[in-house]
């Protein structure tokens, strides 16, 4: 009941577009472009195709990320995220995190998911095609970025459970408290860039698991 619902908000919140032309996919918008793509067939027959355009830098004025739905090429609608886009025989749904877009599917009406098709000049096509030529370095990166992660996980984890166990009634319980892992500022830096790409990774690939990827987030 509640996701019918979110859904139903998020079917408000579209407005219509301006009718312009599909912009083609430039090389200098690898990391701040996303375009997927999907073909479906009216009710006479006839072939449809929609695209899903985000930028990652065009958000509304209460800063939230905006998303375009063209129609056989031409700028149909606009919701913010989480959005959902009625078309033939089911809804587009598109949500993001902070480093890319983490679901961008087709859902029918009897429930089945489809991922749209990632466009090939974009970051995410450039990492399907790897996943698609290189299945064992494509795995072997999605298994590093998850342990990563976890890494994150844990430090998050400690830098939230420490100051809640100095609290002075648990403190006087349980004794001092001192954290698991002390590392220099250098490594802490580190870890945080490698944190965020781990999650890029993870995002091209729209993996997300709030548990995992909140580290990154």
């Amino acid at each position: 009941m509640f996701r019918q619902w979110r859904r139903r908000r998020a079917i408000e919140r579209i407005g219509h577009g301006d009718g312009r032309i599909l912009p083609a996919f430039r090389w200098w918008q690898l990391l701040g472009r996303s375009l997927f793509h999907l073909e479906r067939v009216d009710a006479e027959g006839r072939r449809v195709s929609y695209a899903i355009d985000v930028r990652q830098w065009r958000t509304d004025e209460n800063g939230y990320l905006k998303v375009f739905l063209y129609r056989n090429d031409r700028q149909y609608a606009v919701s913010r995220v989480p959005a959902v886009f009625p078309v033939e025989g089911g809804n587009i749904e598109v949500a993001a995190s902070n480093f890319g877009l983490k679901r961008c599917h087709f859902v029918s009406a009897d429930g089945t998911e489809e991922q749209l098709r990632p466009n090939d000049r974009s970051a995410e096509g450039r990492r399907a095609r790897l996943d698609e030529h290189r299945p064992r370095l494509s795995r072997a990166m999605g298994v590093i970025s998850a342990l990563v992660l976890l890494v994150g996980v844990a430090l998050l984890l400690q830098e939230i459970a420490v100051p809640v166990l100095r609290i002075p009634p648990i403190a006087e319980r349980i004794g001092p408290v001192e954290p698991l892992f002390t590392m220099p500022l250098w490594v802490t830096i580190g870890i945080g860039v490698v944190t965020a790409l781990a999650s890029t990774e993870r995002a091209l690939r729209m993996r997300y698991r709030w548990w995992l990827d909140a580290a990154g987030n």
